[in-house]
């Protein structure tokens, strides 16, 4: 097999040691199937750093700006990864081996941003992915758009009906819960909401997908009431409700 090295798509040193001490050999092999096919050209610089994942802005061959995701496998929470794998009908077969479950849940993020993306629900655009890494839009300018955790709406009931607007589409259109939305995966992009992290989001078919959705619910009205509109969990459901018939 062709031996692959950061340099053949990392230009800066800095960015190129780093990803050397994060990745081993099969992800370098899979970020250059993806440049093979177009998806990537190179990585330019990184966007944010997790305990299971690093996303970088890159460009692909067309010179579009594309957000890459790549999952760590020796340091992602693989046994919480699995309790949101198990009990979707998409993924019959769980295995317990780490490397395959990181694998797994990337096909898991790829598939919900595509039925998310189907039901007009605003969040990066799939393009691609490849064992545990995931080319997506790039949401922002020149830098990644902020999140609402760091660059709150102005107006803050605008917020709140785009957020009640994009959790009915979910529900209704999308058939998925998101079941991690909080303000830190949500971004701020010109004043509109985009949802982002949806890996462990599940069919309502789920055995838990009622309590994620109220867990869901429950973090955003936190949130908005944090920021002076007082909403109870029952009255944005209500809310989402009224919505069912017209996204």
């Amino acid at each position: 097999m062709e031996s692959y090295t950061a340099e053949d798509f990392i230009k800066e040193e800095k960015l190129r040691n780093i990803f050397n001490q994060v990745f081993d050999n099969q992800t370098i092999e899979a970020v250059h199937e993806l440049a093979n096919k177009g998806y990537i050209d190179y990585l330019e610089h990184i966007i944010s750093t997790g305990k299971e994942a690093h996303v970088y802005k890159a460009v692909d061959k067309a010179g579009n700006p594309r957000a890459v995701k790549i999952y760590k496998i020796e340091t992602s929470s693989f046994r919480n990864m699995r309790a949101y794998i198990e009990g979707d009908v998409r993924f019959k077969r769980v295995s317990s081996d780490r490397r395959d479950i990181v694998y797994q849940w990337t096909r898991k993020e790829y598939k919900n941003l595509e039925k998310f993306t189907e039901a007009a629900v605003r969040v990066p655009v799939p393009f691609a992915f490849y064992r545990n890494v995931l080319v997506m839009e790039f949401v922002g300018n020149e830098q990644a758009a902020p999140t609402l955790k760091e660059a709150p709406f102005e107006n803050i009931e605008i917020l709140y009906r785009k957020i009640v607007e994009e959790l009915a589409k979910m529900v209704y259109k999308a058939k998925l819960v998101h079941a991690d939305l909080s303000e830190y995966n949500i971004l701020n992009h010109r004043n509109e909401p985009v949802i982002i992290d949806c890996g462990q989001a599940v069919l309502l078919s789920h055995p838990n997908a009622k309590e994620f959705f109220e867990r869901d619910v429950k973090n955003m009205c936190n949130y908005f009431r944090k920021k002076g509109l007082q909403k109870t969990p029952e009255e944005m459901k209500n809310a989402i409700k009224e919505l069912k018939n017209s996204v």
